[in-house]
């Protein structure tokens, strides 16, 4: 069960991260909160493009790297923590993305965000 969550996981943060890529990259931009492009010296554009190659070598590192699976999966669980401010942040500006158009489906969305982290840390626990 752990492996095949794993996997999973792994497939889905490789398919997030090309989406932030190619087919899903403005949908994303709307998603970035303005605050971050003052943090970090890069545009929207790129913060997404750095988001999306992250993902892709996280969820890589998942099934590639079986030696390191729990540092990957605490590195993953890090990553979960470190995009929920641009979580809030979305929902505190009524930010559409992603057929989140209500506050209530922002708003759930955030609890979500804890049982990600979750799995990235049980899935990889030997």
């Amino acid at each position: 069960m752990r492996t095949a969550l794993r996997w999973m996981l792994a497939g889905a943060m490789v398919f997030a991260g090309v989406s932030h890529l190619f087919w899903a990259r403005s949908e994303f931009q709307n998603q970035v909160p303005d605050w971050t492009t003052e943090i970090v010296p890069i545009d929207k554009d790129g913060v997404v493009v750095a988001s999306g190659v992250v993902e892709v070598m996280l969820g890589a590192a998942l099934v590639a790297l079986p030696k390191e699976r729990r540092r990957v999966g605490a590195i993953l669980a890090g990553f979960f923590v470190a995009v929920f401010p641009g979580n809030v942040d979305q929902w505190l500006q009524h930010r559409d993305g992603f057929r989140l158009d209500t506050d209530a489906k922002r708003l759930g969305r955030l609890f979500f965000q804890p049982l990600l982290v979750a799995w990235a840390l049980w899935s990889t626990r030997r």
